[in-house]
């Protein structure tokens, strides 16, 4: 009986805005004998609270201890219901739903050419909003109408029936097919990160294409080539093909140009979309597209007429600072980072239920990369730590690497070095646990190793030793992953130089940028 956050109920009505508790006490008072229910006190209880407390309940004497659990249920079903009921909730699936529902009632009352009528309208939508899954439910139950009341007016109805469930199997097994491989290449991106070696590149693209289904992209609906673009995107991403993952992700984009109208449906997949298009150009060092890209997507999703719900208002908190910071990264305005993390911080907090612990996490490694880049090396640690101490933290294996070597970084720039040599050590344990150890990570151990014997006036020769040594592994398909997370060649500049690591950053992206304008764009 220990507080509980996690508790359901609870999470689903602090959730719930003004609007909706007003909706859910109207619902309920429309029940009449109902205003005094136990469920409606459970709910007025829980909502006062800061935290969920069993105890509290049960000293309120709403419910015995054995009943409880059997009204919680009670109430969240209430709840679900009376969301339902809100226009702001009506979205599309809903509504073809609701069609379906009224059509299969019209038909158990008998009520045939009423029932037909109502498909035909739910029908229509689904297919036009590609909702085929419902589409084929809808069939299904025009195919069970018309068994046992013949529409003698239409001769070829039968045969429309059933032209029209083919067409949706072959179209349904298509997409399944392709969700199917997108789904296996985004958790393996996610689990283990970019592949390390020549076997596992081998590995993945055997997989990929023995379960990429052969099709005509050109005949191809929106939502079949909508996973069709996004099976490639995983596939490249993973096989550090980052070109190609530019292509199939700004091809992602532009769907939603050629079928506007599936911008109201799919709000999810244009921020999705959007998102990795963006991370492709921070992977192939564009800024400028990278800019152009980034505010044209808020644009968007400021447009009054864009989708508005809790999920599409989180994912665009998401993505908006998601790729605010990687563009700093970009262009090494790091101090613009350190005036973003007061609302970032904010907005974690306010979206804390609706992010996984994977998302979280990259954000503070991203916080620590800010910190880091204005050589606040305590700050940059302490939200190095958050990761590190997590001890239940299912994240990019990559990532958790690259945060132990970024932390030993950290320690020797901020003066913690009098427990360098044990940090050394647990690291080199974790990568070899990991099966991480490349050749970037193992120099710069060796690197680190020797500090403590070099003398002041040897470490510019140190560090301009190590530089050469890692300059080579920058082309390298399997090794270059290691510049990708922690940009080693700019700090070791800074230190050669003996100047700012932004300076430093902010000086290539200007040269990557005259570059750019000077040569054939990506297309």
């Amino acid at each position: 009986m220990t507080n509980d956050n996690k508790d359901n109920l609870f999470i689903l009505i602090k959730s719930l805005t003004k609007s909706e508790k007003r909706q859910f006490k109207l619902y309920v008072g429309r029940m009449g004998s109902n205003m005094d229910s136990k469920f409606l006190n459970l709910f007025h209880l829980m909502d006062k609270m800061d935290q969920y407390d069993e105890r509290q309940i049960l000293k309120q004497n709403i419910v015995k201890k054995q009943q409880l659990s059997n009204l919680k249920a009670h109430l969240y079903k209430q709840i679900l219901i009376s969301l339902r009921l809100n226009p702001a909730h009506k979205n599309i699936r809903i509504q073809i739903r609701e069609l379906l529902d009224f059509a299969t009632i019209l038909y158990q009352k008998g009520l045939y050419k009423q029932s037909l009528k109502i498909l035909e309208k739910a029908k229509s939508t689904a297919l036009s909003k590609e909702e085929k899954y419902i589409a084929q439910d809808v069939v299904e139950l025009e195919k069970v109408i018309e068994s046992q009341y013949i529409t003698r007016s239409l001769s070829n109805r039968t045969q429309t029936l059933v032209d029209q469930t083919e067409l949706l199997l072959d179209q349904n097994n298509t997409c399944s097919q392709l969700s199917n491989l997108s789904l296996k290449l985004y958790e393996r991106l996610v689990k283990a990160g970019y592949v390390k070696n020549d076997q596992e590149y081998r590995e993945i693209t055997q997989f990929f294409y023995a379960h990429l289904p052969k099709v005509d992209l050109d005949q191809l609906p929106f939502r079949e080539k909508l996973w069709f673009f996004k099976a490639h995107v995983w596939y490249s991403f993973l096989t550090q093909d980052f070109l190609s993952s530019y292509r199939y992700a700004q091809k992602w984009v532009a769907l939603f140009d050629e079928y506007p109208e599936m911008l109201t449906s799919h709000p999810v997949f244009y921020l999705k979309g959007n998102n990795y298009l963006m991370e492709s150009l921070s992977l192939i060092k564009h800024p400028d597209k990278f800019k152009a890209t980034l505010q044209a997507m808020i644009l968007r999703t400021k447009d009054p007429m864009f989708p508005k719900n809790d999920n599409v208002e989180g994912l665009t908190f998401l993505y908006h600072y998601y790729n605010k910071i990687n563009l700093i990264f970009l262009t090494g305005e790091f101090h613009e980072g350190l005036e973003l993390i007061p609302d970032l911080l904010k907005g974690l907090e306010r979206f804390k239920q609706r992010f996984d612990p994977h998302h979280i996490m990259i954000f503070y490694y991203k916080i620590a990369c800010i910190y880091f880049g204005n050589d606040d090396y305590e700050n940059c640690i302490i939200y190095l730590e958050k990761i590190i101490q997590n001890k239940d933290l299912k994240m990019r294996e990559d990532l958790l690497c690259f945060t132990r070597v970024l932390s030993l970084v950290a320690h020797y720039e901020a003066g913690f070095d009098y427990h360098l040599e044990s940090q050394i050590r647990e690291t080199f344990k974790f990568l070899i646990k990991m099966d991480d150890m490349h050749e970037v990570q193992k120099a710069m151990i060796r690197f680190m190793k020797r500090l403590s014997d070099l003398f002041p006036h040897d470490l510019k020769h140190a560090f301009k030793a190590l530089h050469t040594e890692l300059s080579k592994y920058t082309e390298d398909p399997y090794e270059r992953r290691s510049f990708l997370y922690l940009d080693i060649l700019s700090w070791l500049e800074s230190k050669i130089e003996n100047r700012p690591i932004g300076v430093i950053i902010r000086e290539k992206a200007a040269q990557l940028n005259r570059k750019q304008k000077n040569s054939i764009p990506i297309v």
